[in-house]
């Protein structure tokens, strides 16, 4: 006879007011029954009422129960995006186990989430150095080996966690992700549908919900061969003229065979994007909703997701773009949602020479002089390795940003915060206002060698993108930081390599 998840979970749930009625809160029974409690809510994706679960099953817990409680709290809290509190309880589980491999991989996977990409890349070596049987090792391995564009590498080391854990789903969605990075979405399609078969709620679930409507637009494609170019185009360096616009890059395309209109050039965007007006005169046709964020107080939208039968830009001609469509459009800004366009979305490295105001991108660029190399990530979006005031975090490289900024997050985790009055700002990004935004002056930023001292940046509430990306976004490089180098982003090499203009 089959049993319904929510009729355990009630019984579950009365035993449990057994337990404390009958004053067993001291017993290691009661921890079991919480740690009961608590996976069948994770089971439900209820994460805040399994972190309360698991918390009280730490109270008198046994030492295999207590790890157990604490990878809980970890998993939930890193569902619930509360990545610097996950990386507490982390920590705390490798202090009473410094020797075993899964607290180890445990803390690499929340150093991850707190975008210190390159400390957790270390500890999962030295995890496969210790115990080359420990799955989560591979599978972060494989994710920093993705992050540096070495995906044939990536996709064997994930598929290598896969055979040691083949019913942990996470690692059938990374490599579903990674397949999707190789531009293979039927394999990609596949790795997603294990994922969701793998989901303990599949039917009723959110996440199941998402990842089958990527399923399906994956597979909407067909045969047809997505970012699809002539070969002499794909080998090329295309250069164009861009013009500045309120400090955005702009670059004239065309969809569909249409006319030329403007494309902001983002790189602070996983994939191009159009207004709802443009994709209806383009004939641009919507396949599935699919979650973005960005800055404003909306956080997370729904927006539909569509394929450009072709985009041109200058000598570039491209078939099957994805594309996100800004429909339903924001309401309530200063302006119209615009067309952008990043070229790292579609596998190109760039260069952006603002002193001739000059754009080129292809799959391989010209290793140019530079004063400063910065290394970088690409975790669904290029980040470089920055200090803010001696604490390290991830900035997003955003050409279509205007300023320097850092999360709210990273500004109330300040090691040295300066006494200043905070100065409120009218901000709108991606998804409306950000009705928290302010300026704060005084802050030491460095980025390699490049200081920049007593300096004010905007702090913005990114926890809407950190959720979405997987890690904590600690702020935004755009204009005012790029616009002093001839600036190349360089994904073959991962570097960015900056050339002093000023």
């Amino acid at each position: 006879m089959h049993i319904g998840l929510r009729p355990v979970l009630a019984v579950t749930v009365a035993l449990v007011a057994l337990s404390v009625v009958t004053g067993r809160s001291a017993d290691p029974t009661y921890s079991a029954i919480q740690l009961q409690l608590a996976d069948l809510l994770i089971a439900e994706e209820r994460f805040p009422e399994a972190l309360e679960a698991f918390t009280r099953a730490k109270e008198s817990a046994t030492g295999p129960q207590l790890f157990r409680a604490r990878r809980g709290m970890v998993h939930s809290m890193l569902r619930l995006a509360r990545f610097a509190d996950a990386r507490v309880e982390a920590d705390a589980a490798l202090a009473e186990a410094p020797d075993d491999p899964e607290a180890i991989a445990m803390y690499g996977d929340t150093l991850w989430a707190a975008g210190l990409f390159d400390e957790a890349e270390q500890i999962f070596l030295d995890v496969l150095a210790r115990d080359p049987s420990v799955a989560r090792g591979h599978h972060g391995r494989g994710k920093s080996l993705m992050s540096l564009n070495k995906l044939e590498a990536a996709l064997e080391a994930a598929q290598r966690a896969l055979a040691l854990s083949p019913r942990d789903g996470e690692f059938h969605h990374t490599v579903g992700t990674i397949y999707k990075r190789m531009h293979r979405y039927e394999e990609a399609a596949v790795a997603f549908g294990n994922y969701v078969n793998l989901l303990p709620n599949k039917d009723q679930s959110q996440r199941a919900a998402w990842s089958r409507a990527q399923i399906r637009f994956l597979r909407s494609l067909g045969r047809r061969v997505p970012f699809d170019m002539e070969p002499d185009v794909a080998e090329q360096l295309h250069t164009v003229p861009f013009r500045l616009v309120q400090d955005k890059i702009i670059v004239k395309a065309s969809v569909n065979g249409h006319r030329e209109i403007d494309f902001v050039v983002d790189t602070g965007a996983e994939q191009t994007v159009v207004s709802r007006e443009v994709a209806a005169e383009s004939n641009v046709r919507p396949i599935v909703y699919t979650l973005s964020a960005g800055v404003g107080e909306v956080g997370l939208r729904g927006l539909q997701l569509g394929w450009i039968d072709s985009i041109e830009i200058g000598s570039l001609k491209m078939d099957n773009v994805p594309c996100l469509i800004k429909n339903p459009a924001l309401t309530g800004i200063p302006r119209r949602e615009v067309e952008s366009f990043s070229p790292l979305a579609a596998g190109f490295s760039l260069t952006v020479d603002y002193e001739r105001s000059q754009l080129t991108f292809g799959r391989r660029i010209p290793r140019d002089r530079a004063d400063f190399v910065l290394p970088l990530r690409q975790h669904r979006l290029v980040t470089v390795r920055g200090t803010v005031n001696d604490q390290d975090v991830s900035f997003v490289v955003d050409t279509g940003g205007e300023v320097i900024s850092i999360s709210s997050q990273t500004a109330s985790t300040l090691n040295r915060r300066p006494v200043v009055r905070h100065l409120p700002l009218r901000v709108y990004g991606s998804s409306g206002w950000d009705p928290d935004a302010f300026l704060l002056p005084g802050i030491d930023l460095m980025f390699n060698t490049i200081s920049f001292p007593n300096y004010p940046v905007v702090v913005l509430n990114l926890q809407a993108p950190s959720a979405l990306l997987g890690f904590q976004v600690g702020g935004t490089i755009g204009h005012n930081f790029l616009s002093r180098y001839r600036v190349a982003i360089d994904l073959e090499q991962s570097v960015v390599r900056l050339q002093d203009i000023s």
